[in-house]
């Protein structure tokens, strides 16, 4: 291997070679190369996803290496999906090895190199990947200090390591020169972690790592990736969802020139050196017939998920509390009410792509995934290989959300380049993503609820219908209590999205919540704290409203203020929200959102993952919905799904509780939770107006007084 290539090797990342593990290995050089001794069957058990081949025996896998140069590499198998893990990750091994962050690079996500991970999911990196790193780190600090002891015949706790460089007594030696031409292999199997409040780099806002190629446009997504005869490829797609391919004449298309058309059951595709060969391929194939049945359409939606529950699927009751029938009955004051949710899609700045190529039996895919390992899975059952066969690298990719769990189109351009012989890449369009990607659950919530003259709560009935069960428990305290989700069968495809169910839920029940502290005279903020002994979600909620200036306010007919709060994934927050609105149109003004989630890694960081979940989450508020039609989406594309603008922005301010006394937790998915219920709530206190649908102003207007959606 050329100095030069080396030298690349560690400017960009390691996907942009497809090395071979023995490859790669044999280029980073002698050194000490460290394996972790964690049993993570329990964690990937409690996941409900686990399957014996991938589960992390003990002693299996590097995670980290230390070069003869001083260099460290790292290797994880999550992924970096614009959540800025590459950063944080890096700065865990830094704090722990006391070392510039510069000097560590982070091999990720790439089935062949680094070691089995379940996926990018559920802010699960910081709460489980970061220990990890840093035990790994923590660990090679201290065989450092051992080498330099043997070395320089010191007593190790005269040793310090500081800035890459162990020091003692006048001897000073880089990690290099200490590593050098030692070839060792260290068990790691428990290390003393440096508590949050000694942190020097964790808990201080590094800029992100790779921001220089990101601006500059040096990054290479997936789709930028070329290989050697790379043809492009294009899916012929069923006419509706569900749908078999009852006839096709491929003929026209196999007269093009270098068009190769692919063909295995209903699948049917075309690869070519060039994207006019190619459509002029896949229009060729339009005559096409397929064969699919009646299917459900979205005016019948939530009427449809009542009627059709999933047996097989099942539901999560939460054990009763009390007896909510006669809390009801003893209640001064009761409400009923039902809520809706509708289907919402990713959107992901980039679209689904994959290049794949063959070699020797062995299929190597690029991919934007955020489960690169059950990808690997998946082609493997999809071609009939064992998983060793199977190798996926992720480059960073543009945003996931939840939305790239699963590998279609992995497997799509797997099947194209093996039948046209050649690498092929494959790039969904926007409509494809639109239609053929899987969608936030729709949802049908219901609940039942009293409460007393006092404003305490007295009962609570929730049932979720589809949406799910993720932040589906209240955290206010009362007696009398049954909260169950229900599963039914879903007319579309669908699947995880950031936050999960919790915002469904959280919308239903803080919209709930201000119902009832209108019904018995309280404020809304009085109300919650009187209902809440969660000494952490008081804290936030307390920290938002002080930050927004909350004070009782009477009603006015333009302006109104609105709070939520809640948990969900270790994470606690509260959001307070003011609208105008003015002829029927509402304009969010200003989001305050107060945030905490243990020890802060990187505050500018979290900043940035609390006001990303805030904007994104206008869009499945106000407006926001996936329209379909007998198995058709009739709005596949950014010109009539309607997505956060500039112009939609309010003013955000964000307050940051740092617990440095507590283990930190993820912060991807927990900050969207609030805004729904905060915004309603706001339009509900300056018109008088409930409104019970996500989106809420699906067509732009509030609903009259007295028409409550």
């Amino acid at each position: 291997m050329l100095e030069a290539e080396r030298y690349e090797l560690f400017e960009g990342p390691a996907y942009q070679f497809g090395l071979e593990r023995r490859d790669f290995f044999k280029l980073l050089g002698g050194g000490l190369v460290f394996l972790l001794a964690l049993d993570t069957t329990a964690t990937a058990q409690e996941s409900g996803r686990a399957r014996p081949s991938e589960t992390l025996p003990q002693n299996i896998g590097a995670w980290l290496h230390i070069g003869d140069d001083g260099a460290v590499t790292v290797f994880t198998g999550k992924t970096e999906v614009g959540q800025n893990i590459r950063t944080s990750l890096a700065q865990a091994v830094a704090e722990e090895l006391r070392t510039p962050i510069g000097s560590i690079q982070l091999v990720m996500a790439d089935t062949d190199l680094t070691p089995f991970d379940m996926g990018t999911f559920g802010s699960r990196t910081t709460p489980t990947m970061a220990p990890q790193l840093r035990k790994v780190a923590a660990a090679a600090r201290e065989t450092l200090i051992d080498l330099a002891a043997e070395q320089w015949k010191e007593d190790r706790g005269s040793i310090s390591v500081a800035e890459g460089r162990v020091k003692c007594n006048g001897h000073s030696a880089s990690f290099g020169e200490l590593t050098h031409g030692r070839e060792l292999m260290k068990t790691v199997d428990g290390a003393t972690l440096t508590p949050a409040s000694q942190w020097t780099v964790a808990g201080t806002s590094i800029p992100k790592t790779t921001a220089r190629d990101i601006v500059t446009g040096a990054h290479r997504y997936t789709s930028d990736m070329v290989r050697p005869n790379m043809l492009f490829g294009r899916v012929l797609r069923p006419a509706a969802f569900n749908a078999t391919l009852a006839s096709i004449d491929t003929k026209a298309a196999e007269a093009i020139e270098n068009a190769k058309i692919v063909r295995d059951a209903d699948f049917v595709g075309v690869a070519a050196p060039d994207e006019v060969t190619l459509k002029n391929a896949i229009d060729a194939l339009s005559s096409a017939t397929w064969k699919f049945d009646p299917q459900p359409s979205g005016k019948d939606l939530f009427a449809y998920l009542k009627a059709h529950p999933e047996q097989s699927r099942g539901g999560r009751t939460a054990p009763e509390q009390g007896s909510v029938e006669q809390g009801l009955k003893g209640s001064d004051f009761t409400r009923d009410a039902t809520y809706t949710v509708a289907y919402i899609a990713h959107t992901p700045l980039e679209p689904r792509a994959a290049v794949a190529e063959w070699n020797q039996g062995k299929l190597t895919v690029w991919t934007g995934t955020q489960v690169p390992f059950g990808v690997r899975r998946q082609l493997a059952e999809a071609f009939g290989i064992p998983e060793s066969a199977v190798r996926v690298i992720v480059p960073d990719t543009g945003s996931g959300y939840g939305g790239k769990h699963t590998g279609e189109v992995a497997i799509e351009a797997a099947r194209l380049a093996k039948g046209a012989g050649q690498p092929v890449k494959l790039i969904w369009t926007r409509e494809e993503e639109f239609t053929w990607a899987y969608f936030r659950p729709a949802g049908v919530i219901e609940i039942h609820s009293g409460a007393m003259k006092d404003g305490s709560l007295a009962a609570w009935e929730f049932h979720n219908y589809n949406s799910g069960g993720s932040g589906i428990e209240t955290p206010y305290e009362v007696p009398n209590k049954k909260v169950e989700f229900h599963a039914t069968e879903s007319p579309l495809r669908q699947g995880s999205y950031r936050g999960l169910a919790a915002t469904a839920n959280h919308f239903a029940r803080e919209s709930h919540m201000d119902d009832l502290a209108n019904a018995t005279g309280m404020d809304p903020l009085e109300f919650r704290l009187k209902n809440l002994k969660n000494e952490r979600l008081r804290a936030v909620l307390q920290a938002a409203a002080e930050k927004f200036g909350w004070k009782p306010r009477p009603a006015h007919g333009s302006h109104g203020h609105g709070l939520a709060c809640g948990v969900e994934k270790g994470g606690y927050v509260a959001t307070c929200s003011e609208v105008s609105v003015t002829e029927g149109k509402v304009k969010i003004e200003r989001v305050v959102t107060a945030f905490e989630c243990g020890a802060i890694v990187n505050p500018e960081h979290l900043k940035n993952q609390v006001e990303g979940g805030v904007i994104m989450g206008i869009g499945g508020a106000l407006f926001e919905a996936i329209d379909f039609d007998n198995g058709r989406i009739l709005n596949p594309h950014l010109a009539n799904y309607r997505v956060p603008r500039f112009s939609d922005m309010p003013v955000l301010e964000t307050v940051l509780l740092d617990r440095k006394d507590l283990p930190s937790a993820g912060a991807g998915e927990t900050p969207i939770v609030g805004l729904a219920p905060a915004i309603g709530n706001a339009i509900f206190h300056a018109t008088g107006v409930r409104i019970r649908s996500m989106p809420m102003i699906p067509k732009g207007d509030v609903p009259q007084r007295g028409s409550a959606t």
